[in-house]
């Protein structure tokens, strides 16, 4: 697809949603010459601009382009030339049923931004868990190494917002969800990263492989002359990459590889040279070690140098809400991992533990049985508490295999019990393996909340 065909059509694009990716989309579809109807279910953007809603909608209406709250035109859209799906629109919901049903072609945002930076390298990073920090890792490494680069994609700043941009620049490190990938269809990644697979989403997909399927899209352009950078050390990764077109850089931890972590002298190295100590990065656990090395590869497969590489992995700072340590209190530290939004990126969160913790396990129930953290957390968790609409399941998957206590949708109430229980000297993880639905309106808010609490102990 291309904005020069969908103006061919003669027709308006419809773009279903209006948080930053549809806003962004609908501008530039704009700029490039096609009318555009907007529409979202909420009736009021606030609930997820808040104060920026008013100037959001000024915008639009000042660009001309014809938005509608609080519901959508099937019929309207039925006779749209495309249709940009926001990430969060389910394939179910009626809008996209009504274009799939006239024969509609539904494309992601990434697609749009895409067709309008023509010349712009893309590092595309996947996978189930840590792709947002080696993203970051990646741009961070990209910039340090002397390109012109930025962050965009599921990371936060729409892709079709850099098109926006006055200025181009040469690499974009782009975080790709499965639910951005599954109707993304012209994307070609000059590098394509996978960091692991583990279930999640299994209250939007039927089945695992439906998830699965979805991350491999990423290959879906491959080339004689594309470049993947996969986990050698998960076999599903390893799997499914089997036999995709172009070349294939493998990061493991503790076998040698073309980017790897040698236990045995503490050193990150790229395949025979060394790259890095261990203690000269700053981030906590091996989960991050594999996403440094990740990044990398793919930073030197862009063309980067080693010595400004290691060098840029030295300054770089744990994300908000990945690990974050917020600050310790009577000797206790408080780590905000309010990110890990399933049992795996919990179970990495447990794993990377250095000390006894009391872990904050609850929210809205994915599909997942919380069981699989009992044999990595035992050794040092000290407690579990259990909190949010999934608190009966946890104890029931956890009871008589860890300490638990249960609470209800009291975050105070929470934050409270935990810091009762934490003893000098060690620590309190909110790692929650659960979507923050039930009490916040995104993750985000619900490590904000636990930060403001930490800080208001001091």
């Amino acid at each position: 697809m291309s904005f020069a065909r969908w103006r061919a059509s003669g027709r308006e694009a419809a773009v279903i949603g209006l948080g930053r990716s549809g806003v962004a989309a609908s501008l530039l579809l704009r700029r490039e010459g096609l009318r555009v109807y907007a529409s979202d279910g909420a009736k009021d953007l606030s609930k997820t601009a808040g104060a920026e809603a008013p100037a959001i909608e000024r915008r639009l209406k000042d660009a001309g382009i014809d938005f509608q709250l609080g519901g959508h035109d099937l019929q309207r859209i039925g006779r749209a030339g495309v249709v940009v799906v926001s990430p969060g629109v389910p394939p179910t919901a009626p809008p996209l049923v009504a274009a799939r049903d006239a024969g509609v072609p539904v494309v992601s945002e990434l697609d749009v931004g895409y067709a309008a930076l023509t010349g712009v390298k893309f590092a595309v990073i996947t996978g189930t868990n840590g792709k947002t920090t080696t993203t970051a890792l990646t741009g961070h490494l990209l910039q340090a190494a002397g390109f012109r680069a930025v962050t965009a994609g599921n990371i936060g700043t729409p892709l079709a917002q850099v098109a926006l941009e006055k200025n181009r620049p040469e690499w974009v490190a782009l975080e790709a969800s499965s639910f951005q990938l599954h109707d993304t269809f012209d994307l070609v990644p000059a590098i394509g990263a996978m960091t692991n697979l583990a279930p999640d989403h299994l209250d939007r997909y039927a089945t695992l492989e439906e998830y699965y399927a979805d991350k491999d899209r990423l290959y879906r352009n491959a080339t004689a002359v594309s470049c993947w950078v996969t986990n050698g050390d998960d076999p599903e990764v390893e799997r499914r990459a089997t036999g995709k077109r172009g070349d294939r850089l493998r990061f493991r931890l503790g076998t040698p590889a073309d980017g790897w972590y040698d236990r045995n002298t503490r050193q990150l190295r790229l395949g025979d040279a060394e790259l890095l100590p261990r203690d000269a990065f700053p981030l906590l656990g091996d989960h991050n070690v594999a996403n440094a090395l990740c990044a990398a590869l793919v930073a030197t497969r862009a063309g980067g140098e080693p010595t400004p590489i290691a060098r840029g992995l030295t300054t770089f700072r744990a994300l908000p809400h990945r690990m974050e340590p917020v600050g310790e209190v009577n000797r206790v530290l408080w780590i905000n991992d309010s990110k890990a939004t399933n049992v795996a990126s919990t179970m990495v969160a447990v794993q990377a533990m250095d000390r006894p913790f009391v872990l904050l396990l609850g929210g809205r129930h994915k599909g997942e049985p919380y069981s699989a953290l009992a044999a990595p957390a035992a050794p040092l968790c000290r407690g579990v508490i259990a909190f949010g609409e999934s608190r009966d399941i946890v104890v029931q998957d956890l009871e008589g295999r860890l300490p638990v206590v249960k609470k209800g949708s009291d975050f105070a109430e929470v934050i409270g019990a935990a810091a009762e229980l934490a003893r000098p000297g060690e620590a309190v993880l909110l790692s929650p393996a659960c979507s923050s639905y039930d009490m916040f309106k995104n993750y985000e808010e619900r490590g904000a909340q636990f930060r403001a609490a930490v800080e208001g102990m001091r």
